[in-house]
Protein backbone atom coordinates (compact mmCIF):
# COMPACT_ATOMS: atom_id res chain seq x y z
CA UNK A 1 0.00 0.00 0.00
CA UNK A 2 2.63 2.16 0.78
CA UNK A 3 3.83 1.94 -2.42
CA UNK A 4 1.24 3.34 -4.40
CA UNK A 5 1.16 6.03 -2.44
CA UNK A 6 4.46 6.88 -3.00
CA UNK A 7 3.15 6.75 -6.46
CA UNK A 8 0.08 9.00 -5.69
CA UNK A 9 2.09 11.13 -3.99
CA UNK A 10 5.17 11.84 -6.96
CA UNK A 11 1.99 12.25 -9.28
CA UNK A 12 0.29 14.96 -6.85
CA UNK A 13 3.81 17.14 -6.86
CA UNK A 14 3.66 16.77 -10.56
CA UNK A 15 0.37 17.69 -11.19
CA UNK A 16 0.01 19.84 -8.37
CA UNK A 17 3.04 20.88 -6.77
CA UNK A 18 2.18 24.58 -6.68
CA UNK A 19 -0.62 23.86 -4.29
CA UNK A 20 1.22 21.33 -1.93
CA UNK A 21 2.35 22.81 0.94
CA UNK A 22 3.16 18.99 2.78
CA UNK A 23 2.28 15.28 2.40
CA UNK A 24 2.93 12.54 5.17
CA UNK A 25 2.50 8.53 4.94
CA UNK A 26 1.87 7.24 8.32
CA UNK A 27 0.17 3.75 9.08
CA UNK A 28 -0.38 3.29 5.27
CA UNK A 29 -2.75 6.78 5.18
CA UNK A 30 -1.54 9.67 3.01
CA UNK A 31 -1.75 12.95 4.50
CA UNK A 32 -1.45 16.59 2.26
CA UNK A 33 -1.46 20.20 2.95
CA UNK A 34 -2.63 22.53 0.78
CA UNK A 35 -3.39 26.63 0.84
CA UNK A 36 -6.62 27.70 1.61
CA UNK A 37 -6.91 29.26 -1.85
CA UNK A 38 -6.06 26.31 -3.83
CA UNK A 39 -8.51 23.90 -1.74
CA UNK A 40 -11.02 24.02 -4.67
CA UNK A 41 -9.32 23.60 -7.05
CA UNK A 42 -7.16 20.73 -5.42
CA UNK A 43 -10.34 18.80 -4.50
CA UNK A 44 -11.46 19.31 -7.96
CA UNK A 45 -8.18 17.55 -9.12
CA UNK A 46 -8.61 14.73 -6.71
CA UNK A 47 -12.12 13.88 -8.00
CA UNK A 48 -11.60 14.38 -11.50
CA UNK A 49 -7.75 12.88 -12.31
CA UNK A 50 -7.87 9.80 -13.90
CA UNK A 51 -5.10 9.04 -11.44
CA UNK A 52 -7.23 9.65 -8.20
CA UNK A 53 -10.85 9.88 -9.03
CA UNK A 54 -11.60 10.03 -5.10
CA UNK A 55 -14.87 9.71 -5.74
CA UNK A 56 -16.53 9.88 -1.97
CA UNK A 57 -16.09 12.52 0.21
CA UNK A 58 -15.90 10.38 3.57
CA UNK A 59 -15.81 13.46 6.26
CA UNK A 60 -15.03 16.85 6.75
CA UNK A 61 -13.69 17.87 10.37
CA UNK A 62 -12.08 20.82 11.95
CA UNK A 63 -8.72 20.81 14.68
CA UNK A 64 -8.71 23.83 17.67
CA UNK A 65 -5.52 25.04 18.13
CA UNK A 66 -6.00 28.33 20.20
CA UNK A 67 -2.22 29.09 20.70
CA UNK A 68 -1.36 29.22 16.81
CA UNK A 69 -1.90 32.02 14.89
CA UNK A 70 -3.81 30.33 12.15
CA UNK A 71 -6.23 28.85 14.65
CA UNK A 72 -7.79 25.88 12.91
CA UNK A 73 -6.99 23.43 10.97
CA UNK A 74 -9.83 21.98 8.27
CA UNK A 75 -9.68 18.16 7.70
CA UNK A 76 -11.02 16.46 4.80
CA UNK A 77 -11.23 12.71 4.10
CA UNK A 78 -11.39 11.41 1.19
CA UNK A 79 -11.64 7.65 -0.38
CA UNK A 80 -11.35 6.52 -3.87
CA UNK A 81 -13.60 3.00 -4.62
CA UNK A 82 -11.63 3.21 -8.31
CA UNK A 83 -7.93 3.09 -7.30
CA UNK A 84 -8.31 1.34 -3.63
CA UNK A 85 -6.59 4.80 -2.05
CA UNK A 86 -7.74 7.27 0.86
CA UNK A 87 -6.49 10.70 1.38
CA UNK A 88 -6.26 13.29 4.04
CA UNK A 89 -6.60 17.09 2.91
CA UNK A 90 -5.47 19.43 5.95
CA UNK A 91 -5.78 23.49 5.58
CA UNK A 92 -4.58 26.15 8.09
CA UNK A 93 -7.25 28.68 8.53
CA UNK A 94 -7.58 32.08 10.18
CA UNK A 95 -10.43 32.16 12.90
CA UNK A 96 -11.86 35.16 10.92
CA UNK A 97 -10.89 33.67 7.56
CA UNK A 98 -13.51 31.99 5.36
CA UNK A 99 -13.46 28.60 3.84
CA UNK A 100 -14.48 28.18 0.16
CA UNK A 101 -17.64 25.43 0.72
CA UNK A 102 -16.71 22.21 -1.24
CA UNK A 103 -20.63 21.38 -2.27
CA UNK A 104 -20.18 22.14 -5.63
CA UNK A 105 -18.28 19.08 -5.94
CA UNK A 106 -19.54 16.68 -3.16
CA UNK A 107 -23.10 17.97 -2.57
CA UNK A 108 -22.58 15.86 0.84
CA UNK A 109 -20.59 18.83 1.97
CA UNK A 110 -23.06 20.55 2.81
CA UNK A 111 -24.21 18.95 6.02
CA UNK A 112 -20.63 18.24 7.21
CA UNK A 113 -19.93 22.00 6.92
CA UNK A 114 -22.76 22.93 8.64
CA UNK A 115 -21.30 20.65 11.33
CA UNK A 116 -18.15 22.44 11.43
CA UNK A 117 -19.46 25.77 11.33
CA UNK A 118 -22.03 24.83 14.37
CA UNK A 119 -19.34 23.69 16.77
CA UNK A 120 -16.67 25.47 15.73
CA UNK A 121 -18.16 29.21 14.30
CA UNK A 122 -15.97 28.48 10.81
CA UNK A 123 -17.75 30.20 7.95
CA UNK A 124 -18.09 28.24 4.98
CA UNK A 125 -18.49 30.75 1.68
CA UNK A 126 -20.67 29.44 -1.06
CA UNK A 127 -22.47 27.23 1.22
CA UNK A 128 -25.77 27.45 0.30
CA UNK A 129 -27.74 26.83 3.55
CA UNK A 130 -24.87 27.95 6.08
CA UNK A 131 -26.83 27.53 9.73
CA UNK A 132 -26.38 25.26 13.01
CA UNK A 133 -27.61 21.78 12.40
CA UNK A 134 -26.95 20.03 15.86
CA UNK A 135 -27.57 22.64 18.42
CA UNK A 136 -30.65 24.88 19.10
CA UNK A 137 -31.43 28.16 17.56
CA UNK A 138 -29.87 30.74 19.49
CA UNK A 139 -27.40 28.87 20.85
CA UNK A 140 -24.34 30.52 22.30
CA UNK A 141 -21.00 29.66 21.56
CA UNK A 142 -19.52 27.01 19.60
CA UNK A 143 -18.71 23.49 21.58
CA UNK A 144 -15.84 21.99 19.84
CA UNK A 145 -13.86 25.10 20.40
CA UNK A 146 -11.45 24.89 23.12
CA UNK A 147 -11.96 28.04 25.29
CA UNK A 148 -16.02 26.83 25.35
CA UNK A 149 -17.08 26.16 28.95
CA UNK A 150 -17.54 22.16 29.53
CA UNK A 151 -20.94 23.26 31.45
CA UNK A 152 -21.73 25.25 28.55
CA UNK A 153 -23.59 29.00 29.38
CA UNK A 154 -27.57 28.26 29.47
CA UNK A 155 -29.23 24.97 30.29
CA UNK A 156 -32.79 23.59 29.07
CA UNK A 157 -35.54 22.10 30.65
CA UNK A 158 -39.07 21.52 30.27
CA UNK A 159 -41.14 23.89 32.76
CA UNK A 160 -44.94 21.99 33.86
CA UNK A 161 -46.24 25.15 35.16
CA UNK A 162 -45.45 27.29 31.85
CA UNK A 163 -45.72 24.17 30.03
CA UNK A 164 -42.91 24.55 27.71
CA UNK A 165 -39.31 24.82 27.34
CA UNK A 166 -37.27 27.27 29.17
CA UNK A 167 -33.42 28.50 28.65
CA UNK A 168 -31.47 29.03 32.36
CA UNK A 169 -28.06 29.95 32.93
CA UNK A 170 -26.02 27.47 34.17
CA UNK A 171 -25.99 26.85 38.18
CA UNK A 172 -23.84 24.18 39.85
CA UNK A 173 -25.02 23.13 42.74
CA UNK A 174 -21.66 22.46 44.70
CA UNK A 175 -22.70 20.67 47.90
CA UNK A 176 -23.51 17.97 46.04
CA UNK A 177 -19.79 17.41 44.93
CA UNK A 178 -17.38 16.37 47.74
CA UNK A 179 -14.18 16.55 46.24
CA UNK A 180 -11.31 15.43 48.62
CA UNK A 181 -8.77 14.65 45.40
CA UNK A 182 -7.92 11.25 47.10
CA UNK A 183 -7.77 7.44 46.03
CA UNK A 184 -8.47 4.28 48.03
CA UNK A 185 -4.87 3.26 46.49
CA UNK A 186 -3.28 6.46 47.60
CA UNK A 187 -3.61 6.22 51.52
CA UNK A 188 -6.80 7.73 52.24
CA UNK A 189 -8.63 6.64 55.63
CA UNK A 190 -11.28 5.29 53.63
CA UNK A 191 -12.39 1.06 54.72
CA UNK A 192 -12.99 -1.07 51.62
CA UNK A 193 -14.92 -4.36 51.35
CA UNK A 194 -12.14 -6.85 52.64
CA UNK A 195 -10.02 -4.71 54.55
CA UNK A 196 -11.42 -6.63 57.86
CA UNK A 197 -9.02 -9.74 56.31
CA UNK A 198 -5.85 -7.28 56.49
CA UNK A 199 -5.14 -8.38 60.11
CA UNK A 200 -6.40 -11.46 60.49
Amino acid sequence: MTEALNELVAHLEHRQGDALRAHDIAHDELTVTVGLSDLVSFVRFLQNDGSCRFSTLVDITAIDYPERRQRFEMVYHFLSMYRNHRIRVKVSVDADAMVPSITSLYPSANWFEREVFDMFGILFSGHPDLRRILTDYGFRGFPLRKDFPTTGYTEVRYDEALKRVVYEPVKLVQEYRQFDFMSPWEGAQYVLPGDEKKGA
